[in-house]
Protein backbone atom coordinates (compact mmCIF):
# COMPACT_ATOMS: atom_id res chain seq x y z
CA UNK A 1 0.00 0.00 0.00
CA UNK A 2 1.40 3.44 -0.81
CA UNK A 3 1.85 5.56 1.91
CA UNK A 4 0.20 9.18 2.27
CA UNK A 5 2.77 11.77 1.10
CA UNK A 6 3.53 15.14 3.25
CA UNK A 7 5.78 17.74 1.83
CA UNK A 8 7.89 20.37 3.79
CA UNK A 9 9.61 23.95 2.46
CA UNK A 10 11.73 25.26 4.78
CA UNK A 11 13.96 28.29 5.26
CA UNK A 12 15.33 31.30 6.92
CA UNK A 13 13.03 34.55 7.01
CA UNK A 14 12.60 36.47 3.61
CA UNK A 15 14.26 33.88 1.62
CA UNK A 16 10.97 33.78 -0.05
CA UNK A 17 8.97 30.36 1.12
CA UNK A 18 5.58 31.23 0.70
CA UNK A 19 5.58 32.53 -3.33
CA UNK A 20 7.64 29.60 -4.23
CA UNK A 21 5.19 27.24 -2.13
CA UNK A 22 1.82 28.66 -3.35
CA UNK A 23 3.72 28.10 -7.06
CA UNK A 24 4.70 24.14 -5.94
CA UNK A 25 1.09 23.83 -4.40
CA UNK A 26 -1.03 24.23 -7.97
CA UNK A 27 1.71 21.76 -9.13
CA UNK A 28 1.14 19.24 -6.54
CA UNK A 29 -2.06 19.53 -5.68
CA UNK A 30 -1.68 20.68 -2.09
CA UNK A 31 -3.48 22.76 0.38
CA UNK A 32 -0.40 25.07 2.22
CA UNK A 33 -0.42 24.39 6.56
CA UNK A 34 2.34 27.04 7.96
CA UNK A 35 4.97 26.27 9.99
CA UNK A 36 5.55 29.40 11.88
CA UNK A 37 5.32 30.10 15.28
CA UNK A 38 4.08 33.72 14.60
CA UNK A 39 1.72 33.69 12.18
CA UNK A 40 -0.90 31.98 14.76
CA UNK A 41 -1.77 35.00 16.09
CA UNK A 42 -4.71 37.35 14.75
CA UNK A 43 -3.68 40.85 13.96
CA UNK A 44 0.06 40.40 13.33
CA UNK A 45 -0.14 40.42 9.91
CA UNK A 46 2.65 42.51 9.02
CA UNK A 47 4.80 41.83 11.49
CA UNK A 48 4.94 38.11 10.46
CA UNK A 49 4.65 38.78 6.74
CA UNK A 50 1.86 36.27 6.39
CA UNK A 51 0.80 35.71 2.96
CA UNK A 52 -1.38 38.13 1.52
CA UNK A 53 -5.43 37.75 0.76
CA UNK A 54 -4.35 37.37 -2.70
CA UNK A 55 -2.49 34.59 -2.47
CA UNK A 56 -4.57 32.54 0.24
CA UNK A 57 -7.25 33.11 -2.60
CA UNK A 58 -4.66 31.19 -5.09
CA UNK A 59 -4.00 28.40 -2.18
CA UNK A 60 -5.67 27.61 0.77
CA UNK A 61 -3.73 28.14 3.94
CA UNK A 62 -3.81 26.39 7.12
CA UNK A 63 -2.85 27.83 10.97
CA UNK A 64 -2.74 31.07 9.87
CA UNK A 65 -4.94 33.80 12.48
CA UNK A 66 -6.19 30.97 15.09
CA UNK A 67 -5.00 32.52 18.12
CA UNK A 68 -5.34 36.31 19.69
CA UNK A 69 -1.64 37.43 20.50
CA UNK A 70 -2.42 38.08 24.44
CA UNK A 71 -2.99 33.79 24.39
CA UNK A 72 -0.48 31.98 24.89
CA UNK A 73 0.00 28.66 22.24
CA UNK A 74 2.41 25.79 22.17
CA UNK A 75 3.85 22.99 20.33
CA UNK A 76 1.82 20.62 21.63
CA UNK A 77 -1.34 22.19 20.22
CA UNK A 78 0.29 23.15 17.07
CA UNK A 79 0.81 19.72 16.55
CA UNK A 80 -2.68 17.90 17.36
CA UNK A 81 -4.15 20.99 15.03
CA UNK A 82 -1.60 20.40 12.32
CA UNK A 83 -2.17 16.78 11.97
CA UNK A 84 -5.88 16.91 12.13
CA UNK A 85 -5.66 19.26 8.77
CA UNK A 86 -3.21 16.26 6.94
CA UNK A 87 -5.91 14.00 7.43
CA UNK A 88 -8.68 16.11 6.46
CA UNK A 89 -6.63 16.91 3.24
CA UNK A 90 -5.98 13.44 2.74
CA UNK A 91 -9.87 12.93 2.53
CA UNK A 92 -9.75 15.61 -0.41
CA UNK A 93 -7.06 13.80 -1.91
CA UNK A 94 -5.02 17.06 -1.00
CA UNK A 95 -1.24 17.04 -0.14
CA UNK A 96 -0.64 19.14 2.78
CA UNK A 97 2.38 21.44 2.56
CA UNK A 98 4.15 22.29 5.22
CA UNK A 99 5.56 25.94 4.87
CA UNK A 100 7.43 28.03 7.09
CA UNK A 101 10.89 28.41 9.40
CA UNK A 102 10.29 27.89 13.14
CA UNK A 103 12.16 24.49 13.40
CA UNK A 104 10.38 23.59 16.59
CA UNK A 105 7.39 23.23 14.85
CA UNK A 106 8.77 21.67 12.03
CA UNK A 107 10.87 19.36 14.56
CA UNK A 108 7.74 18.00 16.66
CA UNK A 109 5.69 17.38 12.99
CA UNK A 110 8.11 15.32 11.41
CA UNK A 111 9.72 13.87 15.01
CA UNK A 112 6.89 13.98 17.59
CA UNK A 113 6.63 14.81 20.88
CA UNK A 114 8.48 13.28 23.70
CA UNK A 115 6.45 11.95 26.67
CA UNK A 116 4.67 14.80 28.28
CA UNK A 117 6.52 16.90 31.22
CA UNK A 118 4.09 18.96 33.01
CA UNK A 119 4.81 22.65 34.20
CA UNK A 120 6.34 23.02 37.76
CA UNK A 121 4.99 26.29 38.92
CA UNK A 122 7.71 25.92 41.81
CA UNK A 123 10.72 24.96 39.88
CA UNK A 124 9.41 27.80 37.34
CA UNK A 125 9.78 30.76 39.84
CA UNK A 126 12.99 29.73 41.20
CA UNK A 127 14.40 29.39 37.78
CA UNK A 128 13.14 33.12 36.42
CA UNK A 129 14.17 34.32 39.99
CA UNK A 130 17.97 33.04 38.91
CA UNK A 131 17.07 34.22 35.01
CA UNK A 132 16.49 37.91 36.64
CA UNK A 133 19.13 37.95 38.88
CA UNK A 134 22.07 36.36 37.41
CA UNK A 135 21.08 36.50 33.55
CA UNK A 136 20.21 33.61 30.65
CA UNK A 137 24.15 33.53 30.41
CA UNK A 138 23.94 31.62 33.84
CA UNK A 139 20.78 29.52 33.10
CA UNK A 140 22.20 28.42 29.94
CA UNK A 141 25.70 27.07 31.66
CA UNK A 142 23.69 25.55 34.41
CA UNK A 143 22.22 23.70 31.39
CA UNK A 144 25.47 22.99 30.31
CA UNK A 145 26.54 20.97 33.34
CA UNK A 146 23.72 18.22 33.22
CA UNK A 147 22.30 18.15 29.86
CA UNK A 148 25.51 19.33 27.19
CA UNK A 149 23.96 18.33 24.20
CA UNK A 150 21.02 20.91 24.51
CA UNK A 151 22.82 23.51 25.68
CA UNK A 152 24.43 23.82 22.20
CA UNK A 153 21.46 23.67 20.81
CA UNK A 154 19.65 26.25 22.29
CA UNK A 155 20.99 30.14 22.31
CA UNK A 156 22.00 31.38 24.81
CA UNK A 157 19.71 34.67 24.86
CA UNK A 158 16.85 31.93 24.76
CA UNK A 159 15.80 31.97 27.85
CA UNK A 160 12.35 30.32 27.58
CA UNK A 161 13.91 27.23 25.95
CA UNK A 162 16.36 27.27 28.69
CA UNK A 163 14.25 27.54 31.49
CA UNK A 164 11.92 24.53 30.04
CA UNK A 165 14.90 22.14 29.62
CA UNK A 166 16.26 22.97 33.22
CA UNK A 167 12.54 22.34 34.32
CA UNK A 168 12.26 18.50 32.47
CA UNK A 169 15.42 17.88 34.08
CA UNK A 170 15.10 18.87 37.55
CA UNK A 171 11.35 16.80 37.38
CA UNK A 172 12.11 13.60 35.63
CA UNK A 173 16.27 13.48 36.66
CA UNK A 174 16.90 12.83 32.84
CA UNK A 175 17.77 15.45 30.31
CA UNK A 176 15.72 17.03 27.91
CA UNK A 177 17.74 15.73 24.74
CA UNK A 178 17.25 12.17 26.12
CA UNK A 179 13.81 12.32 26.27
CA UNK A 180 13.37 13.53 23.23
CA UNK A 181 15.30 10.72 21.36
CA UNK A 182 12.19 8.95 22.27
CA UNK A 183 10.09 10.27 20.40
CA UNK A 184 7.90 8.41 17.52
CA UNK A 185 7.94 10.83 14.26
CA UNK A 186 6.01 10.50 10.94
CA UNK A 187 8.44 8.32 8.84
CA UNK A 188 6.92 5.18 9.14
CA UNK A 189 3.63 6.18 8.48
CA UNK A 190 4.24 8.87 5.76
CA UNK A 191 6.22 9.36 3.00
CA UNK A 192 7.65 12.90 3.44
CA UNK A 193 9.79 15.04 1.34
CA UNK A 194 11.81 17.96 2.96
CA UNK A 195 13.39 20.67 1.13
CA UNK A 196 15.54 24.36 2.44
CA UNK A 197 15.94 27.24 0.32
CA UNK A 198 19.18 29.02 0.85
CA UNK A 199 21.07 31.68 -1.19
CA UNK A 200 24.49 33.31 -0.12
CA UNK A 201 24.50 35.47 2.89
CA UNK A 202 24.68 38.84 1.08
CA UNK A 203 21.34 37.98 -1.06
CA UNK A 204 19.57 36.79 1.89
CA UNK A 205 20.60 39.63 3.72
CA UNK A 206 19.25 42.30 0.72
CA UNK A 207 16.24 40.01 0.60
CA UNK A 208 15.48 40.87 4.39
CA UNK A 209 15.99 44.08 3.93
CA UNK A 210 13.58 44.72 1.23
CA UNK A 211 11.33 42.70 3.31
CA UNK A 212 11.28 44.92 6.24
CA UNK A 213 11.40 48.35 3.55
CA UNK A 214 8.01 46.51 2.82
CA UNK A 215 6.82 45.94 6.13
CA UNK A 216 6.99 49.86 6.81
CA UNK A 217 5.31 51.03 3.97
CA UNK A 218 2.65 48.88 4.48
CA UNK A 219 1.93 50.24 8.30
CA UNK A 220 4.09 48.51 10.46
CA UNK A 221 4.60 51.30 12.99
CA UNK A 222 -0.13 51.45 12.91
CA UNK A 223 -0.05 47.52 13.64
CA UNK A 224 2.73 47.24 16.23
CA UNK A 225 1.16 50.08 18.13
CA UNK A 226 -2.25 48.42 18.02
CA UNK A 227 -0.64 45.40 19.08
CA UNK A 228 1.01 46.08 22.37
CA UNK A 229 -2.38 47.81 23.38
CA UNK A 230 -3.08 45.01 25.02
CA UNK A 231 -0.79 42.71 27.06
CA UNK A 232 0.74 40.02 24.94
CA UNK A 233 1.52 36.59 25.37
CA UNK A 234 5.27 35.61 26.24
CA UNK A 235 5.46 34.11 22.44
CA UNK A 236 3.91 36.73 20.51
CA UNK A 237 5.95 39.49 22.09
CA UNK A 238 9.01 37.61 20.91
CA UNK A 239 7.96 38.74 17.46
CA UNK A 240 10.65 41.14 15.51
CA UNK A 241 9.51 44.30 15.66
CA UNK A 242 7.67 44.25 19.08
CA UNK A 243 10.84 45.43 21.14
CA UNK A 244 12.37 47.68 18.41
CA UNK A 245 9.56 50.19 17.96
CA UNK A 246 8.19 50.16 22.02
CA UNK A 247 12.21 51.68 21.82
CA UNK A 248 10.99 54.24 19.60
CA UNK A 249 7.57 54.83 21.31
CA UNK A 250 9.53 55.61 24.35
CA UNK A 251 11.61 58.12 22.69
CA UNK A 252 14.70 56.09 23.43
CA UNK A 253 16.00 56.34 19.77
CA UNK A 254 14.95 57.50 16.10
CA UNK A 255 12.44 55.36 13.77
CA UNK A 256 15.45 54.62 11.47
CA UNK A 257 17.45 53.46 14.53
CA UNK A 258 14.22 51.37 15.28
CA UNK A 259 14.33 50.01 11.47
CA UNK A 260 18.05 49.24 11.74
CA UNK A 261 17.59 47.14 14.57
CA UNK A 262 14.94 45.46 13.43
CA UNK A 263 16.96 44.02 9.87
CA UNK A 264 19.74 43.71 12.70
CA UNK A 265 17.77 41.42 14.95
CA UNK A 266 16.38 39.71 11.34
CA UNK A 267 19.34 38.70 10.16
CA UNK A 268 20.31 37.60 13.23
CA UNK A 269 17.63 35.25 13.39
CA UNK A 270 17.92 33.81 10.05
CA UNK A 271 21.49 32.71 11.05
CA UNK A 272 19.76 30.73 14.05
CA UNK A 273 17.14 29.18 11.47
CA UNK A 274 19.75 28.32 9.09
CA UNK A 275 21.96 26.35 12.22
CA UNK A 276 19.04 24.74 13.27
CA UNK A 277 17.83 23.33 9.91
CA UNK A 278 21.29 22.61 9.12
CA UNK A 279 21.79 19.81 11.65
CA UNK A 280 19.22 17.92 10.04
CA UNK A 281 20.56 15.67 7.34
CA UNK A 282 17.03 14.96 5.79
CA UNK A 283 16.85 18.07 4.52
CA UNK A 284 17.47 18.54 0.62
CA UNK A 285 18.63 22.22 0.25
CA UNK A 286 17.59 24.66 -3.22
CA UNK A 287 19.91 27.08 -3.63
CA UNK A 288 18.32 30.52 -5.16
CA UNK A 289 19.98 32.81 -7.45
CA UNK A 290 19.20 36.51 -8.21
CA UNK A 291 17.48 35.81 -11.22
CA UNK A 292 15.13 33.18 -10.31
CA UNK A 293 11.81 33.74 -10.32
CA UNK A 294 9.39 31.78 -8.10
CA UNK A 295 8.06 29.46 -10.86
CA UNK A 296 11.21 28.29 -11.87
CA UNK A 297 12.14 27.37 -8.22
CA UNK A 298 9.23 25.65 -7.85
CA UNK A 299 9.31 23.99 -11.10
CA UNK A 300 12.30 22.64 -9.38
CA UNK A 301 11.37 20.99 -6.46
CA UNK A 302 8.12 19.55 -8.59
CA UNK A 303 10.76 18.07 -11.03
CA UNK A 304 12.00 16.02 -8.15
CA UNK A 305 9.54 14.92 -6.22
CA UNK A 306 7.80 13.52 -9.95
Amino acid sequence: MLKKKIFFLLGPTAIGKSSVAICLAKKIKAEIISCDSMQVYRRMDIITSKASPAQRKKIRHHLLDIVDPDKEYNVAKYRKEALLICEKLFLKGKTPLFVGGTGLYYSIIIDGLFPNVSQDRLVRTKLNKQLLSKGPGFLHQRLANVDLESAKKIHPNDARRIIRALEVYLKTGQPISVLQKTRVGLGQDYEIKIFGLNSDRQFLYKKIDQRVDKMFKAGLVGEVKKIIKRKLSKTAACAIGISELQGYFKGQYSLEEAKRLICRNSRHYAKRQLTWFRKDKRIAWINLNKTEAPEQVALKLWKKLS
